[in-house]
């Protein structure tokens, strides 16, 4: 949910840029819009880069969470063990 967040602010971008080139094909493009369509992409890249982060560091944790879940089913597993076996010693 928080990755199609990030995103809606790139394909917004995105749109207004297309729009934009649509609609200037017509009158040119003024340096004030060209300096706004510039900050777009740049605010874009940025976006892009802190999503592509994002997604790095989700893989990171979840394979952080793999490794605690597998440490936890071993000791599941000893401790299930073990206790068989103490059940098996004379009272």
């Amino acid at each position: 949910m928080v990755l199609l967040k990030h995103l809606k602010v790139p394909l917004l971008a995105a749109t207004i840029l297309v729009s934009g080139s649509f609609l200037t094909g017509c009158g040119g493009v003024s340096d004030a819009e060209m300096e706004q369509l510039n900050t777009l992409r740049d605010e874009v890249s940025s976006l892009e880069a802190e999503a592509n982060r994002l997604k790095d560091e989700r893989a990171k944790l979840e394979g952080e969470i793999q490794n605690i879940n597998r440490k936890l089913a071993e000791c599941n597993k000893q401790k299930e063990e073990t206790r068989a076996n103490l059940d098996k010693l004379p009272k």
